[in-house]
């Protein structure tokens, strides 16, 4: 997939003050995962089964 061609967006947390952003798409086959303030960088993708296990373990604290 061309990371382009998806809708990225950030969190309700993030600010324009804050310098520790992500930006974070949901495709069909994944999660794509970039730094918001340096888009030179290429994004990452994770499984979506890993996105939610991930999800999961922040929301625990």
């Amino acid at each position: 997939m061309i990371t382009n061609e998806l809708a990225w967006f950030k969190s309700s947390h993030s600010s324009a003050q804050n310098d520790s952003c992500i930006e974070v798409a949901v495709a069909e086959e994944a999660v794509h995962v970039r730094d918001s303030k340096d888009l030179t960088q290429p994004p990452f993708a994770v499984g979506r089964d890993g996105w939610a296990r991930f999800v999961r373990h922040v929301a625990r604290g």
